[in-house]
């Protein structure tokens, strides 16, 4: 995808399917990455690779996005069009590991 037009249309779509902030869609992915025995070593090893990448994308300006952030949005984009509002346990958690709580309108 080219910048441009469909790098817009990608953006909106993109900012409508993540329905969290940056600070809630980081504190559910420590939540998630911490088991029983608190975070590993490496907290960054137990985060979402999908989610550390939504977390990036919404700290940039649409005009600094790069080709990686350009995939990380179709995918999430993708996961929410194909998930829906899904909100059993396993699809709500995987909906928010990417920043889109289904309970929210």
């Amino acid at each position: 995808m080219t910048k441009g037009f469909d790098t817009d249309v990608l953006w909106d779509e993109f900012h409508r399917a993540v329905n969290m902030n940056s600070e809630e869609l980081r504190s559910h992915l420590l939540t998630a990455a911490s088991d029983e025995e608190g975070f590993p070593p490496d907290p960054d090893l137990g985060i979402d690779e999908l989610g550390r990448g939504v977390l990036h994308v919404l700290n940039k300006r649409k005009g600094d996005l790069t080709k990686v952030d350009l995939d990380v949005m179709r995918k999430v984009v993708d996961l929410v069009d194909t998930l829906g509002d899904r909100t059993d346990d396993h699809s709500r958690r995987e909906l928010m590991s990417v920043g889109h709580d289904p309970l929210r309108g």
